[in-house]
């Protein structure tokens, strides 16, 4: 899929700020730092439509991006940041909730985790807490740059045998540095746009 014209939209900070306009929204959901920003950038192939930070937790709002009118990637807060203040880790946790619960129009979630590392504590209740929201999910194995090509696959696979040994959740590689997985991601969230 090739998307030509992507752009920002809006942050918001409440339900009444999210757009209505029907579209299928693609909903980013991830660690701080597993590169849900780098993601976007990637499977656009723009540099800078998504802001990345070099200070995890930036993200405090809810971020849509709207490509070519055809459906949102939506950017949600990162969780599990340590330097971040438990109050503002509620209302962080209290916005993604929010908007799982009270968007009409999710049409998939993508949740994104680090290939190199065992899914934390955080990561495993937050792929329950998408599990029960009964919406369907793709699992996102990011930063596959980091680790030998040869070694991803086994990665993914690990990934899946933690989080899902039922394998019935698709677990895909991506990186924004080897564009080769892509296509791949591109294929699986097409049927769910239309």
């Amino acid at each position: 899929m090739i998307v030509k014209n992507p752009e920002f939209k809006i942050s918001a900070v409440s339900p009444k700020q999210y757009p209505d306009d029907g579209l299928p929204q693609i909903v980013l959901v991830g660690k701080s730092n597993v590169g849900k920003s780098s993601f976007i950038n990637s499977m656009v192939n723009r540099k800078k439509l998504a802001r990345t930070s070099s200070e995890p937790g930036k993200t405090r709002q809810i971020n849509f991006y709207d490509m070519d009118h055809q459906f949102y990637f939506v950017d949600l807060p990162g969780y599990g940041y340590s330097k971040m203040s438990k109050q503002e880790q509620v209302k962080v946790g209290n916005f993604i909730e929010e908007y799982l619960h009270k968007s009409k129009n999710i049409a998939l979630i993508l949740f994104l985790i680090d290939i190199r590392h065992s899914p934390t504590e955080n990561d495993k209740l937050m792929y329950r807490y998408i599990i029960d929201t009964n919406k369907p999910c793709l699992i996102i194995a990011n930063k596959a740059d980091k680790i030998a090509i040869t070694k991803v696959d086994d990665a993914v696979k690990e990934l899946q045998s933690v989080l899902n040994p039922l394998k019935d959740i698709t677990f895909l590689p991506h990186s924004s540095e080897r564009k080769i997985y892509t296509e791949a991601i591109w294929r699986a969230i097409q049927p769910y746009l239309s």
